[in-house]
């Protein structure tokens, strides 16, 4: 196997290991674990950060791939695709800040901006693993 044919599951796979951590970080700050959810985000984090190297080292050694869906199911898929590029660009440092004010910290302020990131966060997680799906699995 190469990289084109390998690194798209791997990707998946991290993309899937941080929306855990991400899920399981939530649960354990509304349950007032605050040392455990520190530990379950940055692990979130590390995951995030080896899926985006990975996917950068895929799109600089595989050819594009074109999804093969036909009908209705395309604009769902290219809306999907769009909004899922589009906030995983506006997530990522909104995540780097909120881990920073976490770290530093510095509560009040983390709490507010984790309000927003959460859940685009979430959101870009579950709609990657959506994207790989269709791609990869569904419409092959």
């Amino acid at each position: 196997m190469n990289t084109a044919n390998t690194l798209p599951h791997v990707t998946a796979a991290l993309n899937a290991v941080a929306l855990g951590f991400l899920l399981t970080g939530y649960v354990l700050i509304r349950t007032g674990r605050r040392e455990q959810h520190r530990k379950a985000m940055l692990a979130a984090v590390a995951a995030s950060g080896l899926f985006l190297a990975f996917y950068i080292v895929y799109h600089f050694t595989a050819p594009i791939f074109v999804f093969r869906g036909t009908g209705a199911v395309r604009p769902i898929y290219y809306a999907l695709l769009i909004s899922h590029v589009a906030l995983a660009a506006l997530v990522t440092p909104m995540v780097l800040l909120t881990v920073w004010r976490g770290l530093t910290g510095v509560f009040p302020r983390h709490k507010r901006l984790a309000r927003w990131t959460f859940p685009l966060w979430t959101y870009v997680s579950v709609s990657g693993i959506v994207v790989y799906a269709m791609l990869y699995h569904v419409y092959t």
